[in-house]
């Protein structure tokens, strides 16, 4: 069995991983968003998984946050807690073993250090924001299966992840059976004896490694987007009974929601999972919100069937489409965030799903962003290893990250002009524009147009300087002048090009 300590070893010693604690809450101050882990000797007879329950409750000020534990092997006892606001915290434990009970301590919340801005929340109805109030860009990639590989690819994928444009990566905790990933995982999450799984217990060391993995995730600016259910399976898991289901879902909330940088997906093609019965995600999306005190973004994913989004539970929706231009209307009907975090993958494999060019990728986060949504990267190219980042990490191959990258930038530039979200405006016959609420930035994409000359119109009132940018050259062309009200300007006659207005003096 392939050992994954060495890579545990790695992010337990990057300085973005959080504090610890002894049972009395005795140790150094724990930066506001980061998070205290608090360790405890209990039980080890009989089965701790099931037998054992364990809580902490948390105050501070006016507030009491609740929290479950979690066991972790070898008679240790874990409760994690992120807390999101300094000065003093105290805690009292509770739990049917007495060794366990009544334990109580305090420890000092301080100022985060630099590059902790906190977790990611739903800003301005449809956008994204840390929690010190920095606007955060969505900008996605899957991985599905990189918890899986060699710790080679695991820390080349990691490497790959700080040199990109890409701020969120799709992953599963469950190992997957599919094209390209027929292979065994070097553990399960549960004890395994031939094709028999034991639901009773967990595997610490199993779960220790996806501990690991987020914290490195987060070391480099990442968000984990965890996908807790999967249909790629030949072990079990997505026909496991329904109060195994509740047991899992409860035991990673309790080891992962306080990571800062975690986001749920309830699943990846739910509607796949045959087992599973619309009360059954009922059940589960409540499972989530009820026991995640610090409230993590959640959504779901699906495959042929979409999800109701509308739903409370879903902070986002997290879409499967390619069919980019329907986001205004989802984005109007659901009031949330839309996230096209599968609209297929640059590549060159024999499906259809995985043989995109990369300037067609390209064009489909451009579609997205001029309706006010975002979207997700992949890429599927047959290499000779055959190590395909989609689903195994490791590096990339393919030209649509740069040019993703470039649009970040932009995006990050535009969000950094005066309040208000970018909205949308989407007319016939016309190249799809976005804007900021408050007219402070506007822009313009004509997609596979490629006129010479256009007329645009501005908000009267305002004056703007304006730039044409060349989304697969990656430029910027200053345009001379001053604009304001009905503007006709001279267009290099090019597809794919935008035009950029921006209000003078902002």
């Amino acid at each position: 069995m392939l050992k994954l300590s060495s890579f545990a070893a790695a992010a337990a010693s990057a300085p973005a991983i959080g504090e610890s604690a002894s049972s009395t809450g005795a140790g150094r101050p724990i930066p506001r968003w980061d998070y205290i882990e608090l360790c405890f000797a209990g039980p080890s007879t009989g089965n701790p998984f099931i037998d054992v329950h364990l809580s902490a409750t948390f105050h501070h000020k006016n507030r009491s946050l609740t929290v479950e534990g979690f066991y972790d092997g070898d008679g240790a006892y874990k409760i994690r807690f992120m807390p999101d606001d300094v000065g003093n915290w105290t805690w009292t434990t509770s739990s049917n073993a007495p060794e366990l009970d009544s334990k109580s301590g305090a420890f000092e919340c301080v100022q985060p250090g630099e590059g902790n801005r906190g977790p990611v929340s739903v800003r301005d109805d449809y956008h994204f924001g840390y929690a010190d109030g920095t606007p955060y860009v969505e900008c996605g990639t899957t991985c599905y299966a990189w918890a899986f590989q060699a710790p080679e690819t695991q820390r080349q994928t990691i490497d790959t992840l700080s040199h990109s444009p890409f701020n969120k990566l799709r992953m599963c905790i469950f190992p997957k059976w599919y094209e390209y990933n027929r292979k065994e995982p070097p553990m399960y999450p549960f004890p395994r004896s031939g094709d028999v799984n034991d639901y009773s217990h967990f595997n610490p060391a199993y779960f220790q490694h996806h501990d690991a993995l987020i914290l490195e995730l987060r070391r480099v600016g990442v968000q984990a987007d965890l996908i807790l259910f999967h249909p790629y399976d030949k072990w079990g898991y997505q026909s496991m009974p329904p109060e195994v289901n509740i047991r899992y879902l409860r035991y990673v909330i309790a080891r992962f929601s306080a990571f800062r940088n975690v986001w749920w997906s309830l699943a990846n093609e739910y509607d796949l999972l045959k087992a599973k019965t619309n009360t059954d995600w009922d059940s589960y999306a409540r499972t989530l919100t009820e026991y995640d005190a610090f409230g993590q973004l959640r959504s779901i994913h699906y495959s042929h069937h979409q999800y109701e989004y509308w739903r409370a539970w879903c902070s986002h929706a997290g879409v499967q489409d390619s069919r980019m231009t329907l986001a205004a209307s989802w984005r109007a009907d659901w009031r949330k965030p839309v996230i096209f975090d599968e609209c297929k993958y640059e590549g060159d494999i024999p499906s259809r799903w995985g043989n995109l060019s990369g300037d067609e990728m390209t064009r489909r986060f451009w579609e997205a962003t001029a309706q006010g949504a975002y979207c997700g990267h992949g890429e599927t190219y047959l290499v000779p290893d055959q190590i395909l980042w989609w689903s195994h990490g490791g590096v990339l191959h393919g030209s649509s990250p740069a040019k993703i990258a470039f649009l970040r930038k932009l995006l990050e530039e535009t969000i950094a002009v005066g309040p208000g979200p970018i909205g949308f405006t989407n007319f016939e016959e016309s190249p799809m524009s976005a804007r900021r609420s408050n007219n402070a930035v506007i822009f313009y994409y004509f997609d596979l147009h490629q006129p010479a000359q256009w007329t645009f119109d501005l908000p009267q009132g305002k004056i703007y300087s304006s730039e044409y940018i060349d989304t697969q050259a990656l430029t910027r062309t200053p345009i001379s002048g001053d604009h304001s009200g009905k503007v006709e300007l001279k267009l290099p006659g090019k597809p794919w090009g935008s035009v950029w207005f921006r209000e003078k003096g902002i």
